[in-house]
């Protein structure tokens, strides 16, 4: 028996991944071609330009990375630090957890400034610790999923010197809340393919400023990372002729530029309206369900909601059942959150209201 057969259709609200839209669905049905065959370097470029186009940014390296966001995140990390680095994270959840242990591994000399998960990151005393100190490389979460949390990232920005670099994770802020590269002076940024693009994960959009990229260029060592090194990645994403890398996922990158195509058509500043109007109506449903949110209403993202579980209410049997039962997704809390939040995703394709009224029944039916 084939077991696809018995994978029914998932309406994706959790953390990610958000539910695929049928234009990417067909996208990915697109007659597979050779990774250098002139057709494809013409989608590459396309991907290029909309990158630039939807990051804000007038960097000419923009590119995908062919693996998820963490690939993406490693990718600019393992780029930028050397040995010995001086590199600042602040961190407010899990993913900036993943941070340290990235920047640990590549033998970087690292400060952690820690913030209370599900609370945001205070600019002020931020940028007092980067006063203090001259460091390499400042990196911070845009959006951290496991807590729902927006970090204020532009306002840390202006703390930035010209000799530090700036990196900055927008797995979960990409297509869903303003994210300005070239305003807020942001060297490394990364995303990924399967939240607010509504695309399977896969393919990972990166952008370097050309600081980034002379730190780069200026190594004494070599990138300890083949695959993820963008020295090499150059040759095949840009120029006039393609250097053979490797053989990129031809079909996922296709959904990419209709997922980059589709927020582009609907225009950045609407689709991130979208996710805040889809957002409030979630508020609204929840709040009659007598639903509370973990995160103070003025730092919420839009698109990773933390709802509160309410007392005497079993975590896993609620989520088994809208699985189930509803063919719902929603995500369980990470670490102190575990077993006290839900997090329930609004993200690209999944993003309307008529969703949200499926979750809302399921949820006033099994609790």
């Amino acid at each position: 028996m084939n077991l696809l057969q018995n994978i029914k259709p998932t309406l994706l609200m959790g953390p990610g991944p958000s539910s695929v839209s049928p234009r990417v669905y067909e996208a990915l049905k697109t007659p597979t071609i050779g990774h250098l065959d002139p057709r494809f370097i013409d989608v590459m470029d396309g991907i290029k330009s909309m990158l630039k186009t939807l990051f804000l940014t007038e960097n000419e390296f923009c590119t995908a990375v062919s693996g998820t966001g963490s690939a993406a995140m490693e990718s600019c990390f393992v780029n930028l630090i050397n040995p010995g680095d001086k590199v600042l994270i602040v961190q407010n959840g899990y993913f900036s957890m993943r941070m340290e242990n990235m920047c640990s591994r590549l033998g970087a000399n690292i400060d952690v400034l820690k913030f209370d998960w599900g609370f945001p990151a205070d600019p002020k005393i931020v940028g007092e610790k980067i006063n203090e100190n001259n460091y390499d490389i400042v990196a911070v979460v845009h959006a951290e999923t496991s807590t729902g949390v927006r970090n204020p990232i532009e306002e840390i920005s202006k703390f930035i010197s010209n000799d530090t670099l700036y990196i900055v994770d927008a797995v979960t802020s990409f297509g869903t809340i303003e994210l300005n590269v070239d305003k807020w002076n942001i060297d490394a940024v990364y995303s990924c393919s399967q939240k607010g693009l509504s695309c399977p994960p896969g393919a990972s959009p990166v952008s370097f400023s050309n600081k980034a990229i002379q730190k780069m260029k200026s190594r004494k060592k070599q990138i300890p990372n083949w695959y993820l090194d963008m020295t090499e990645l150059i040759k095949y994403w840009d120029g006039e002729k393609r250097a053979y890398h490797h053989t990129a996922p031809i079909n996922m990158m296709y959904a990419l530029y209709q997922g980059l195509s589709d927020v582009t058509t609907e225009g950045i500043e609407s689709t991130i309206t979208r996710h805040q109007e889809v957002h409030l109506y979630l508020v609204d449903g929840l709040k009659k369900l007598g639903l509370e949110f973990l995160v103070e209403k003025k730092y919420r993202l839009p698109s990773l909601n933390s709802v509160l579980i309410p007392k005497g209410v079993d975590d896993a049997k609620i989520r088994t059942s809208l699985l189930n039962e509803y063919q719902i997704e929603i995500g369980a809390g990470l670490g102190p959150f575990a077993g006290k939040i839900w997090r329930i995703g609004l993200m690209g394709y999944s993003a309307h209201k008529d969703n949200v009224d499926r979750l809302l029944s399921a949820l006033s039916e099994v609790l």
